[in-house]
């Protein structure tokens, strides 16, 4: 529809389609959220499996300076493009990288498609998801060469920095409440 639009003359458009995400400040919107949390506060992580297929994940920090070189290029109007991840890796792969940073071993706890459905009548965004497990019983890995080859070379964080920074901003996060209350009563004792 929007690239219909497009070519009708109608309004400027290009389309950038990214892997799954994370890093900091996605909050719950990644299939990661858990597993950081988990990482953090000891707890299980719920993921949407199968969580051993090769798959792509970008770290959200990387895609603005895409974004703004992409539209800086006239020849990206009226076309889809791909940004790929730091690599093939697997949900596996990033939740032990999170147990190694966090130096706790992360639990997991796998729903497949049939607990899917079965969330999903009580949970209406997991019923979408169940529309979309093929994205997560099918490798996911995106081609961005015509991109590269469009705005040039571009920078991905490694799997190993996006887990740590993630870890990071969401630690700093939970202290920030903490702090702010013990300052706020300080100053009004």
């Amino acid at each position: 529809m929007l690239l219909d639009a497009h070519a009708k003359g109608l309004i400027d458009v290009t389309i950038l389609r990214l892997p799954d995400f994370y890093g900091p400040g996605v909050g719950d919107k990644s299939y990661l959220a858990s597993a950081f949390q988990a990482a953090l506060d000891g707890g299980t992580a719920d993921l949407i499996g199968p969580i051993d297929v090769p798959h792509e994940f970008v770290f959200v920090p990387d895609v603005g300076p895409v974004v703004v070189r992409l539209l800086a290029e006239s020849s990206a109007w009226g076309r889809t493009w791909h940004l790929g991840g730091a690599g093939a890796t697997t949900q596996q792969a990033m939740v032990e990288n999170m147990s190694l940073q966090a130096r706790r071993r992360v639990r997991t706890r796998v729903a497949g498609k049939t607990m899917l459905r079965l969330l999903g009548l009580f949970k209406p965004m997991l019923r979408e998801i169940t529309e979309m497990h093929y994205l997560l019983t099918e490798p996911v890995i995106l081609d961005d060469s015509a991109l590269q080859n469009l705005i040039g070379p571009i920078a991905k964080t490694s799997y190993t920095e996006g887990v740590q920074r993630t870890l990071e901003a969401l630690r700093a996060q939970q202290e920030l409440p903490s702090t702010t209350t013990g300052a706020l009563q300080h100053v009004g004792s």
